[in-house]
């Protein structure tokens, strides 16, 4: 048992999905969904890319109704604009309170996608701190998003899928070509 409870209740209440910000961009079901993109092995490319994910929509009964919502999703990646506030300076999403909609939210919610998001927020911070730039200037500014882009690279952070992507049969990821 997971939970660690003879009831398999969760011994801490946990949210699943937070307030989340306006942000400079904003992911979309049509970015992600496969339903959305025929014919596609992917969803779509952002040239912003500080990370990737891969998992489904799936949304969870809210109170008083019947609304489970499961959708399959492309292997994404994970754009700076969505970390970033239309308004406020000097604040950073880290987590699942990104530009997400709440369909969105259902695939870019999972740990290790806010893993990476919270990591690429933290090196975004500081790599801003180092060389006097915003946040915008960085995402606005090709020199500067390259040179961030390349430190995330340089510390692992895969920013695209390969393109040689296969899913095992059985994967519950996994989509028909």
């Amino acid at each position: 048992d997971i939970t660690g409870t003879k009831d398999g209740l969760a011994k801490m209440p946990y949210i699943r999905e937070s307030r989340r910000i306006k942000a400079e961009f904003t992911i979309c079901e049509q970015h992600v969904s496969k339903a959305c993109r025929p014919n596609q092995i992917y969803a779509e490319k952002f040239d912003d890319s500080v990370g990737i994910g891969f998992y489904r929509i799936d949304l969870h009964p809210t109170v008083g109704g019947h609304n489970y919502l499961d959708v399959e999703a492309l292997p994404f990646q994970i754009p700076l604009g969505a970390l970033i506030p239309r308004t406020v300076e000097n604040l950073l999403s880290a987590c699942k309170n990104i530009g997400t909609t709440h369909i969105t939210n259902g695939c870019y919610r999972l740990h290790p996608v806010e893993w990476n998001i919270g990591e690429a927020a933290g090196a975004l911070a500081a790599f801003c701190l180092q060389n006097g730039l915003t946040t915008r200037e960085v995402r606005n500014d090709q020199k500067h998003l390259t040179a961030f882009q390349d430190l995330l690279e340089k510390r692992g952070v895969e920013l695209e899928w390969r393109k040689d992507l296969k899913l095992e049969e059985g994967d519950p990821h996994r989509f028909a070509k």
